[in-house]
């Protein structure tokens, strides 16, 4: 071959050539961001809206199917959309077509989402809008305690000072904190006092709104000096505000004092995080992007000792759930089990071919191949992970293939006692197109993986690419490296094969060993030549026997189960526990107390690590942009359990123990476990179970009765665990129905008392939002009022609250929105800062009336949540798989939707998403890709042969292999997974 001869005539070329390729191959390995996984590159926006106070059901009527509509009128190329709408907050997940740029998406949905404000609820700002990543799993945690800090600041200590600092890290993505309580300067308010004074909530929040303004007045030219001119519209002390005049009634001024009091508190609590039964907060830092897992921890870890330098020192922050170890664990895995293939590749080398230089040219081949994937995949974007590097490390045994063929053949040359240089080039030449066109065969198998859609494809072509660079670049070095190391390295070998001495095991120990290992693999060769013969006179009865072996071992392939991914014992647990709807969040930490006590008595104490509960949601909805958490409210949560890596008993017994024990405990509780690594996280896809079967329609009455029905029969499969509905719709709500003639007769609108109610209920801060700047940190608090909760400890609390008549109209910026304006004329101001939304209050029409005196209450029931596909309502019926494959349990639940599709009213679907289909899919595609593939390598063979006939032998092989598989996976009580 043309290109043997040039590495003959310029060896030290191709030389350079390795040397360059192990200088970049370094490089790459270096600079290649590290992760789990691949990265998932699909588009994925994520929209959050805010209004308090505004139950589910409303806030998925008046906000979020608005919103949902307008969004599939204006924005291009939108795949599918999911929706959730809680309590105050809604969070909307917008997928797009593959090829679609995120970027215009974005752009697109941040401009319909501002011409929707004139519409949507009076006082409503813009949603946060970002891009949502499937790989954007927490990777480390940080507990934020203190023994003598109270929650509010260590929120504050997490919220305005660590988490700015960790937003600067490449590649880290900070959400908001869990747990602790969200600093503010609440402005108690008591209704006894603001009744007897002939006030309301609305004419509190209208002098609070009047008092403390954030208005500049400007400059002054005086004589030679230009001064800046200040006014004290905002107060710099926070007592200062207690001083904030009200009204003034026949001479005497009512104070905020008088009937409220100022204090540094916090919003209503809706989030609590205990640490080992201690309250704190939590900072949950996640991957963005393609950045690598393992630096974005290091350089976490690296910033926290400047971050706290600057902090009190009272305030102590832990690493928690750091997933890097388990990233790491896993890549060092891959890793050594390569590194074990390719150690015993070589002694399998040396064992046969007897020669010590011949194993360091292949030993030398295989790494360089390697290195030269490494470098394309670089240069592709792609990361370090377990999938390429397991590409790799499949490769180390096929890699060896074309080294070797061009060394066995140039040793046969050489004992034909050919001159080295002749042995060289006639052993490339006979092996040329047999080497050729088994390396394209190779290539050709992975093809089944350019057929795959979704998250699998990003999964499985970096490990499809691996290999084949590195059969690529190893076909090459055979043609060019190696034979320039035979010719160098090899002629202190000529002699002895001239002498015949290389069949009589020479003259050093490596030959004496080959020479005895070959004599036995000659008897064993001698052997397999008898028994090919007397397979070959009885032709019949061996291909009869062949074809009986391999359809009995496909009988067997049922019996073999599937998953997407195999397992892994990560240690780690994530439990979630669902408290009977409406349990106040205080109820609800008891009841996490009592729980995590029952899991130390499942667990040893030496075993457990840390145990994280993370009650409720925190504050303002931002969080469940990010991640895959299920929790709906105040009465459900999480508990994160993470058992000593050094030592601790199999997970999966301690989740079968737990299951049992804390059902039993617990009835009234809802428990499930969420995938608590990081690799079943992205694999989920946002979702907290691998199964997922959604009733989708417009008819919820009929609708929940099926998800219940196909809950309980899910629930029956063997091998399906925590299976239940998303959904709650018996969250306790009370209707209070006002008598709009009664109220008129009082002279009171219905404004009036929704205004009145809002802010003594859920705060001033929606409609009505001022700020306190704390002049020495530079943050700014936001000033709320409301009625402590713990007055309105009743019903009868809750109907005295005082309603009044506002002096004048209101005044808005927009054509409905509370927000109000400013009363001075000719001059511009804020929405809020000088408004005077709800008039004078000391001009008040009529002395403020009781709640009670124009309303009705009732009681009833409401959902907790309302989730949405594609802008029609679904119930999510939830399942797990417990000690068996995920293909099983998908595949009896497949039958159940069959089943019940046959009996659904008009306008109801059955869906049925998640990670197992998936995997029904992949398996399915890579299942039609092998076909192409057969296909391809055949008519590949036909043309190297020019044979129809001698390919089609040589494919009779695979059923063999295939059935050789079945009976592995079989015994050995392994599942068929794509990872595989």
């Amino acid at each position: 071959m043309w290109i043997v001869r040039l590495a003959l005539r310029r060896p030290y070329t191709f030389v350079v050539v390795s040397f360059l390729i192990a200088i970049l191959g370094v490089s790459a390995i270096i600079t290649m961001p590290v992760d789990i996984f691949p990265y998932i590159d699909i588009p994925v926006v994520s929209v959050v809206w805010q209004y308090s106070g505004m139950a589910p059901d409303e806030m998925e009527k008046r906000i979020l199917t608005f919103f949902e509509r307008s969004m599939t009128t204006t924005v291009n190329d939108i795949e599918h959309i999911e929706s959730q709408a809680y309590s105050g907050v809604t969070v909307t997940r917008v997928y797009f077509q593959p090829n679609a740029k995120v970027e215009l998406a974005l752009a697109q949905i941040t401009a319909i989402s501002n011409t929707l404000l004139r519409p949507l609820p009076p006082g409503i700002t813009p949603p946060s809008i970002i891009k949502y990543d499937a790989s954007s799993v927490p990777i480390i945690q940080l507990g934020l305690e203190s023994q003598t800090m109270s929650e509010q600041e260590l929120f504050d200590m997490g919220q305005n000072f660590i988490r700015t600092q960790l937003a600067t890290i490449q590649g880290a993505a900070v959400p908001l904190p869990y747990g602790g309580k969200f600093r503010a300067v609440m402005i108690d308010l008591n209704p006894d006092q603001m009744f007897a004074k002939g006030l309301s909530a609305t004419d509190i929040s209208a002098a609070v709104a009047n008092e403390n303004l954030i208005f500049p007045a400007g400059t002054a030219k005086i004589g030679d000096k230009d001064y800046f001119v200040k006014l004290n519209n905002s107060p710099r002390v926070m007592d200062e505000l207690n001083n904030l005049p009200v009204r003034a009634v026949n001479g005497a001024t009512v104070y905020l004092r008088d009937v409220a009091q100022v204090r540094d508190g916090y919003s209503v609590q809706t989030s609590i995080v205990r640490t080992n039964g201690t309250r704190g907060a939590l900072l949950t830092v996640m991957r963005s992007g393609k950045a690598s897992t393992l630096a974005v921890v290091n350089a976490v870890k690296a910033a926290m000792p400047k971050i706290l330098a600057g902090l009190p020192p009272a305030l102590k922050v832990r690493e928690l759930f750091d997933q890097s170890l388990f990233v790491r664990a896993a890549i060092n895995g891959v890793v050594r089990e390569a590194c074990i293939a390719a150690f015993l590749t070589g002694m399998m080398i040396l064992l046969f071919l007897g020669s010590w230089r011949s194993t360091v040219i292949v030993c030398i081949s295989i790494p360089l191949s390697i290195l030269v994937s490494m470098i394309v995949l670089n240069l592709l974007g792609q990361t370090t992970n377990v999938m390429t590097l397991g590409g790799m490390a499949l490769a180390v045994g096929i890699l060896v293939d074309d080294a070797t063929v061009e060394l066995e053949n140039t040793h046969r040359n050489m004992a034909m006692r050919k001159p080295l240089v002749r042995a060289v080039l006639d052993g490339a030449q006979q092996i040329a197109a047999p080497a050729f066109v088994s390396t394209l065969s190779i290539c050709i198998v992975f093809v089944p993986v350019l057929l795959l859609t979704g998250a699998a494809k990003y999964l499985f072509t970096p490990l499809a690419m691996a290999v084949v660079f590195a059969m690529l670049a190893s076909y090459f070095l055979s043609r060019t490296l190696v034979p320039t190391m035979v010719h160098y390295m090899l002629r202190s070998e000529v002699k002895l094969y001239a002498r015949g001495e290389h069949e009589e095991g020479g003259t050093g120990f490596i030959w004496r060993v080959h020479y005895l290992f070959n004599r036995r693999f000659e008897m064993l060769r001698a052997s397999y030549t008898s028994l090919l013969h007397w397979c070959l006179d009885h032709r019949a009865p061996v291909l009869g026997g062949f074809a009986l072996f391999v359809g009995g071992s496909l009988c067997l392939a049922p019996l073999v189960g599937r998953d997407f991914f195999p397992t892994v014992d990560s240690g780690s647990m994530r439990l979630h526990a669902r408290a009977p709807a409406g349990t106040r969040l205080e109820k609800t930490e008891m009841i996490f107390a009592d729980i995590e006590n029952e899991i130390r008595q499942v667990v040893p104490a030496r075993e457990i690590q840390n145990i994280i509960d993370n009650i409720g949601i925190p504050n303002g909805g931002f969080n469940l942009a990010f991640g895959d958490s299920p929790t709906l409210g105040i009465s459900d949560g999480d508990i994160l359990i993470s058992l000593n890596p050094e030592d601790h008993g199999p997970t999966a017994e301690y989740i079968v123990r737990l299951r049992q024990r804390l059902n039993e405990k617990f009835p009234d509780v809802v428990f499930f476990f969420e995938a608590a690594n990081i690799t079943n996280q992205i694999l989920n896809f946002g979702l907290p179970a691998p199964i997922d079967v959604q009733v989708v329609g417009r008819n919820p009455t009929a609708n929940y009765p099926i998800a219940q029905q196909i809950a309980v029969q899910v629930a029956r499969i063997p091998g399906a665990a925590d299976v239940h509905i998303h959904q709650i719709v018996d969250y306790p709500e009370i209707d209070i129905n006002v008598d709009r003639s009664k109220a008129t007769q009082l002279g009171l609108t219905q404004r009036d008392v929704a205004t009145s109610l809002m802010i003594s209920l859920s705060s001033s801060g929606q409609i009505a939002p001022t700020q306190f700047l704390d002049w020495k940190t530079g943050v700014s608090y936001n000033v709320a009022l409301q009625t402590p909760q713990y007055r309105n400890d009743s019903l009868d609390a809750v109907l005295r609250t005082p309603v009044s008549v506002p002096f004048s109209s209101v005044n808005t910026n927009t054509a409905s929105s509370l927000a109000g304006s400013s009363n001075a004329t000719g001059v511009g101001a804020g929405p809020s800062q000088a408004s005077a939304a709800y008039g004078n209050p000391g001009s008040s029409a009529g002395n403020p009336q009781l709640l009670s005196n124009m309303v009705t209450v009732e009681r009833g029931m409401a959902p907790a949540i309302v989730n949405h596909y594609n802008v029609q309502p679904v119930y999510d019926v939830y399942a797990n798989v417990d000690r068996t494959d995920l293909g099983s349990v998908g595949a009896a639940v497949e039958k159940i939707v069959d089943q019940t599709r046959l009996k659904l009213p008009r306008g109801t679907t059955i869906e049925m998403r998640g990670q197992v289909l998936t995997m029904q899919n992949s398996f399915y595609r890579l299942g039609m890709g092998m076909i192409f593939a057969v296909v391809l390598v055949y008519l590949l063979m036909a043309v190297n042969f020019q044979s129809w006939l001698d390919p089609l032998i040589i494919l009779m092989a695979l059923p063999g292999a295939l059935a050789g598989i079945v009976w592995m996976l079989f015994i050995t009580q392994t599942t068929l997974a794509c990872r595989r």
